[in-house]
């Protein structure tokens, strides 16, 4: 069959890929399209098999709020060609990953077009804008969900889904950054051999833009401690980004830039900061302890109160229903307050130990290993009622 996915950003382009792997094992004749990254292209590269890569989501990614308005008539052109790619190439089934923004636009038109959609990863109506649920039962076939708060959730909207665990306890697995030892990570990445805290901005300009001058205090401050003198910092740098992203602000002696290293960042570090996202949840399934921040313009702020209905902003939190790790919102965001939390990691043991056994609770509700191939193979079974 030939199945047509579109992924947007980082994240997609590794559930995506894996998404492949579980579809060439399940149906050896597949035939894949794709917009998608480097990841993702890897494993059609592996199979040579199929029509390939349409569109790299890095060449001209557009990120951030602001950076779409200002860009608008530039994505709209890019859902054109996405539409019209569809059209030429008629798939069996176009498999839509998260990036909701593109997606529900490529999911009306695939619909009305008459092909099959399937929305992987679902958008987070739960959180918020709900009214987007109108559209996933009116243009989407099946939803595929990844966190178990969302079977009651959708069950309740009467949405049809189907969940298959979460796609990133293989991604992390079976990442080569697992079995790299920390020596070899170090000299991969002309690291020096001292002990370091991960810090992770997230992926947008005005996240890094935001969070940059609160983490670089903070390093900052912590490297004044006679007893963390010896520390450095290691920022785990979104790959659609540059350097000069990312202002170090005088500290480049002890803090230190690597792109596309986020899981062997976060696998060798002491502990984390992390701006909310994903990268959450990633660092939990790794192991590694973790303080969470968010912090965005002060209008922005009091909208996001308004429509926001979870209880915490960190994934990893929201799957335990409790705070498994802290998280600072907007003025609590500060160099002192992440020095102190840090501290306290990294000098309570019992702490730390309470931390990381939340951690083996949050694994174990996301339901073990093989979600991508289950995944792939649900999709499949699905489309052979139909063809």
């Amino acid at each position: 069959m030939r199945y047509y996915i579109v992924a947007g950003e980082a994240s997609g382009d590794l559930h995506g890929s894996n998404l492949m792997r579980g579809i060439y094992a399940e149906d050896p004749e597949a035939d894949i399209r794709f917009w998608g990254g480097g990841l993702m292209d890897a494993v059609y590269k592996e199979h040579q098999q199929g029509s390939g890569l349409v569109q790299d989501y890095r060449e001209g990614a557009i990120i951030g709020y602001w950076e779409v308005l200002i860009h608008a008539r530039k994505l709209l052109g890019k859902v054109q060609r996405c539409k019209e790619d569809i059209l030429k190439w008629n798939p069996h089934v176009v498999i839509l990953i998260d990036y909701p923004g593109f997606n529900f636009k490529i999911a009306e038109f695939a619909h009305d077009a008459g092909f099959k959609v399937f929305y992987y990863i679902a958008p987070k109506v739960w959180a918020s804008r709900e009214g987007r649920i109108r559209k996933l039962k009116a243009w989407v076939d099946k939803l595929f969900i990844v966190f178990p708060f969302e079977v009651p959730y959708f069950e309740s909207k009467g949405v049809p889904f189907v969940y298959k665990g979460n796609p990133l306890v293989d991604a992390i697995d079976s990442s080569p950054a697992m079995k790299e030892s920390r020596s070899d990570f170090l000299q991969r990445c002309s690291l020096p051999d001292k002990p370091y805290i991960a810090l992770l901005a997230g992926s947008r300009n005005g996240e890094i833009s935001t969070m940059m001058p609160v983490l670089m205090s903070f390093c900052s401050d912590l490297h004044k401690l006679p007893q963390y003198a010896d520390y450095h910092f290691v920022i785990a740098a979104a790959p659609s980004r540059t350097a000069a992203d990312y202002d170090l602000a005088g500290n480049e002696e002890f803090v230190h830039l690597v792109f596309g290293e986020t899981y062997a960042a976060l696998r060798h570090a002491k502990a984390a900061v992390i701006n909310s996202g994903t990268a959450s949840l990633e660092a939990a399934l790794i192991g590694t302890p973790q303080v969470v921040g968010y912090r965005t313009a002060s209008l922005t702020y009091l909208i996001m109160r308004t429509i926001i209905k979870i209880k915490y902003i960190s994934l990893a939190n929201l799957i335990i229903d409790r705070p498994a790790f802290k998280e600072y919102l907007q003025d609590y965001l500060r160099s002192d307050i992440i020095v102190d939390e840090v501290r306290r990691i990294l000098e309570d043991h019992f702490y730390r130990s309470r931390m990381l056994k939340d951690y083996e609770e949050i694994r174990s509700l996301l339901g073990g290993s093989g979600a991508s191939n289950a995944v792939a193979r649900a999709m499949i079974d699905e489309l052979r009622l139909y063809y």
